[in-house]
Order: C-alpha cells, then structure tokens, then sequence
C-alpha cells in the first residue's frame, strides 16, 4: 500500500508556475504508477497527467500538454507536478494517485489518494 500526501498548492497569478509534490508512505512506492488529477468546484474530477512506475512514459491531458511536467524520484517516494504557464481555468483542487497497473485516465482506475492541494489561479 501507498498513502499519497500532497502539498506546494497556493494563490498565483496567470502565468506563473508552481509545483506540487506528492510523498507517498510504504516501500512499494516503485512498483505504482502514480498520477495527477484535479476537480474545481462544480465540475467533475478529471485526469491531468501519469508517471510510470519507472519514470520512463508519461501522458498528459491536452489541456495541459506542454505546459506540465510530472516526474518521480523513487528514491524520495516522491512524485512532481511541475505546472508552469498557469491559467485561471487551471484553478482546481489536484490530487495524487496510486495504481499498481498500467496508466489509464480514469479515476475510478486508482486505488489510492492523497486529500488533495488547492491551486488558485488569479487573472
């Protein structure tokens, strides 16, 4: 098991960057592909970027291709979100997730979740 805990989130202006990580407990962290999902109010969570276990492929959702960039170090247990170019629809709730399977983009895929890091976008 992993337990995924978030943090970095806060209040930033349009186009400016910030990045969130996420520690996760337990020493399997390797052998799960971690990822970032993120919900603002109303709306439904969606998929925004996944890590594989060894770092080695990565996938982003098209509204933030090019401008985020996730990354891990199994070392630290830990997985990056670094989210540059920031827009005011970006603002969301992101939270980290956990499968021992491959990457998909559908949150009912994921096993486990952090409590999730708010991101205000400010125009």
């Amino acid at each position: 098991q992993v337990q995924p805990v978030e943090s970095g989130g806060g209040l930033v202006q349009a186009g400016s960057s910030l990045r969130l990580s996420c520690a996760a407990s337990g020493r399997s962290f390797r052998n799960y592909v971690m990822s970032w999902f993120r919900q603002a109010p109303g709306k439904e969570r969606e998929f925004v970027a996944a890590i594989s276990w060894s770092g080695g492929g990565t996938f982003y959702a098209d509204s933030v291709k090019g401008r985020f960039t996730i990354s891990r170090d199994n070392a630290k247990n830990t997985v990056y979100l670094q989210m540059n170019s920031l827009k005011p629809e970006d603002t969301a709730v992101y939270y980290c997730a956990a499968r021992r399977r491959a990457m998909t983009t559908n949150w009912g895929d994921y096993d486990y979740w952090g409590q999730g890091t708010q991101v205000t976008v400010s125009s």
